[in-house]
């Protein structure tokens, strides 16, 4: 995750955007961007937001 935004809304603002306008589902952002999606939700689950699958969004 080392290409990504360290600061996690920038993260967030940058995963929620590609979620939105590009990947129907975060499985899939995960394997285009070679992004640990474990890793992904630890990062932005401190920050205290959540994966929502019926929304595809980090809230």
């Amino acid at each position: 995750m080392e290409n990504l935004p360290q600061d996690p809304f920038m993260l967030l603002s940058m995963i929620n955007m590609k979620l939105r306008d590009v990947y129907p589902s975060l499985d899939e952002l995960c394997a285009a961007m070679d992004i640990d999606r474990d890793a992904l939700c630890k990062k932005l689950g401190d920050a205290g937001f959540e994966y929502m699958p019926e929304i595809n969004q980090f809230r």
